[in-house]
Parts: structure tokens; sequence; C-alpha cells
């Protein structure tokens, strides 16, 4: 059953579906971690597969860039695919001295000025949180691969170039309490409750407003490995 935004047939998605933003980041991972990959889905670009990890079926989608486009594709997939499970996984700047670049963080939780939630469902809170039992399942699958997973508040923000009039990026973490940014988890968090699923965010760190240090648009798109196979695991443990 094709929606405005996504072709793929009733049944093509898994019930969990990993979702970064980047649609060639969605394509490495089906080419490099899934076996039997098929691409659901390509509707402007935004790229869908689903295929087996470890032998249990797992999607995964592009979701663009801001609140408005993962809200369109999450709940599309929530409301129309059956989709069970969505985990997010992308990249964010550090806005502390503790979260370098390349570190995975797990977002605990979500908060925006975003008026997202509000005009959606009417919801006023500007902090959201994650489903706690895929929260916890991933410390677990983090611990049993060795792998480093900094809790975090992230803020999530409509806005990539703010105006100088609207404060310093201290001021913004200060006014927010955000540990990172990115632009996505506050309104996947908010369709998750709306639509009775659940949601996860981890994000790698690509940049950080403490010491400039950045990564190239290649390294984001193919060298988060960590992450993804941390989101793999929980995937098939869902």
């Amino acid at each position: 059953m094709a929606t405005p935004h996504i072709s793929a047939a009733e049944g093509d998605f898994a019930k969990t579906v990993l979702m970064p933003g980047d649609p060639l980041r969605a394509k490495f991972i089906a080419d490099t971690f899934l076996e039997n990959a098929k691409l659901v889905t390509s509707v402007r670009n935004t790229l869908g597969y689903t295929g087996t990890y470890k032998g249990k079926p797992v999607s995964v989608m592009a979701s663009g860039m801001g609140m408005p486009s993962i809200g369109i594709y999450s709940y599309e997939l929530f409301s129309f695919y059956g989709v069970e499970n969505i985990i997010r996984i992308g990249s964010a700047g550090s806005y502390r001295d503790w979260l370098n670049v390349m570190d995975v963080t797990l977002v605990e939780t979500a908060v925006s000025e975003s008026s997202y939630a509000k005009v959606q469902g009417g919801c006023n809170d500007k902090a959201i949180k994650p489903s706690q039992d895929i929260n916890d399942l991933i410390k677990r699958k983090a611990a049993e691969l060795g792998i480093t997973c900094k809790p975090s508040v992230v803020h999530s923000s409509d806005v990539f170039y703010g105006d100088p009039s609207q404060g310093s990026w201290q001021d913004i973490a200060e006014r927010t309490g955000g540990d990172c940014v990115e632009m996505e988890s506050f309104a996947l968090f908010h369709n998750a409750n709306m639509c009775g699923k659940r949601a996860a965010c981890l994000l790698t760190i690509s940049d950080s407003f403490i010491n400039h240090i950045e990564l190239s648009s290649e390294e984001r798109q193919n060298s988060f490995r960590e992450m993804m196979v941390l989101a793999l695991e929980t995937a098939i443990a869902l």
C-alpha cells in the first residue's frame, strides 16, 4: 500500500526499522550488513531497504533532514506499514567536552523549541523521552559488544543556521540543557507516543563546538560502524 512518500507494498518493511538521515547511509548499511537486501522504496531518492541480519528481518530507511521530514516517514511507517520500532541512527554536534568526535551517544531525552508536537498532536511538552525498554536493551547490547555508549540529552533544533541575535552556541546549550544537537529525535519520539509504537535514537558525534573538530560528509556516510552494529544487534533482539 503506497503512500504519497513511500512506494513500498504492504509487508515490505520489517517490524523494526533503522533510520539514518542520509539515503546513502541507508544504502551503505544495506550493502554492508544486510543479506538479500531489497530496495523497497525510492520516492524522492529517500531509499528504504529490507533484508536480514543474522537471519532476522531488518529494514533501514532514510528520514531526510529535520523534524517535518522524519515526522512524515516515521508516521507513515508506524501507521500504514505495521512498523513497531524505529531506531534513529544519526549524527550530532557536541556541546560538551565529554562528548568527543566519533563517540556514540544514546539519547535519553530530546528537548526542543519546535512546535512539531503541538501542531501534530496538541502536545505542549518541550522534552520527550524515547522508549525506555529499547534504551535498556541498547545499553545491554553495548555492554555485550564492548561499545562505549554515553547517555545524553539531545537538543533537536529546527534551525541549522541560527541568526547571531538568538545567542551563541553556549547560550543555546544553556537554554536548552542539551549535551549535543541534531534535528530529528523530538519528532520521532512524539510520533511513537502518538501512534502507540516505540522509538530510540543512537547518535555518533560528527563535530564538536568545543574543539571545532569535524568529520567530512563522506566520513559521516561511511564511518559510523559501531553505532550501526549496535543498532542492528538491538533490532534483532526486539
